[in-house]
């Protein structure tokens, strides 16, 4: 994410003050202070894995698409 890396150029090569940033970028002072304490270089998010609602349909529906795919423009399903 380049929003970590500008929060950390200001804050160590322009030796801006963490007020400063949080100004100038609308984020709170505490997670400014967060990301310059943690030395990260891009954030991470963790996103479980789910599964899909139509997980129980996927060779059903896949079946259907293959059947419609030899049928005229008009007259296909998508």
């Amino acid at each position: 994410m380049a929003f970590l890396s500008i929060i950390r150029r200001w804050a160590l090569r322009e030796h801006l003050s963490i007020r400063e940033i949080a100004r100038r970028t609308k984020l709170s002072r505490n997670t400014i202070r967060k990301y310059l304490r943690s030395g990260a270089v891009e954030l991470e998010f963790k996103v479980a894995e789910r599964p899909s609602k139509l997980d129980p349909f996927a060779a059903k529906l896949s079946g259907w698409l293959k059947t419609e795919a030899g049928k005229s423009r008009k007259q296909r399903r998508t």
